[in-house]
């Protein structure tokens, strides 16, 4: 698919007629505000604008045959030589969607080390896109089983088992698998010192 596009918001495109949702990303949503250790600042608005200039006009080309439940188009998309994801990653337009792909990783690894974007303060103030929408459905209270941690520097998941209380870190062969449900005592934690300190141990694998 080819065409004309129309920035819907960072990671949404309308490409001649179709919606597109941009595979592997995840970017604020455009009434999302990230907070800072001053002012929060309006980054769905500017994770939007740095598409529409990453575009500036061209042609947009996307690739893809999966359509979401929204019934928008799952694709990769670039504009002259870039991939339009990658670089909104790399920005820190986006973050990467490691929930349904690995291919942006490095990318966004590469921006929280150069502090770009949402990255600017060194990930302390970073919501999720996905936490931010579930606790807006919600109300205000997270999901009692969130699949991602409330913040991207605390991806740890502190699990209880019959084993007992085993933290999983990212990159692990069962941390995807993994579910934390704070209802029953399981809890995100930033640092694997902060998670034995809490009495939880490591897992074998």
């Amino acid at each position: 698919m080819r065409g004309a596009a129309r920035v819907i918001d960072g990671d949404t495109l309308d490409v001649a007629g179709t919606t597109v949702r941009i595979e592997g990303i995840d970017a604020p949503e455009l009434d999302q505000r990230c907070e800072g250790p001053g002012e929060d600042w309006a980054c769905g608005a500017w994770s939007r604008d740095r598409m529409v200039a990453l575009i500036a006009g061209r042609e947009v080309i996307c690739a893809g045959d999966v359509q979401d439940r929204y019934d928008r188009l799952v694709a990769r998309c670039r504009a002259g030589q870039g991939d339009l994801g990658a670089e909104m990653v790399r920005d820190g337009a986006a973050l990467a969607y490691r929930r349904y792909s690995h291919a942006y990783i490095r990318d966004e690894r590469a921006a929280h080390s150069a502090g770009r974007g949402v990255w600017q303060h060194g990930g302390r103030y970073v919501t999720r896109p996905a936490d931010y929408r579930a606790t807006r459905r919600t109300g205000g209270q997270a999901d009692g089983a969130p699949e991602t941690p409330p913040r991207v520097d605390c991806a740890i998941k502190g699990n209880i088992s019959s084993s007992g209380q085993i933290y999983h870190l990212p990159g692990q062969r069962d941390y995807a698998r993994t579910r934390i449900d704070t209802t029953r005592g399981e809890r995100w934690f930033c640092t694997e010192e902060q998670a034995r300190a809490a009495g939880w141990r490591p897992a074998r694998r």
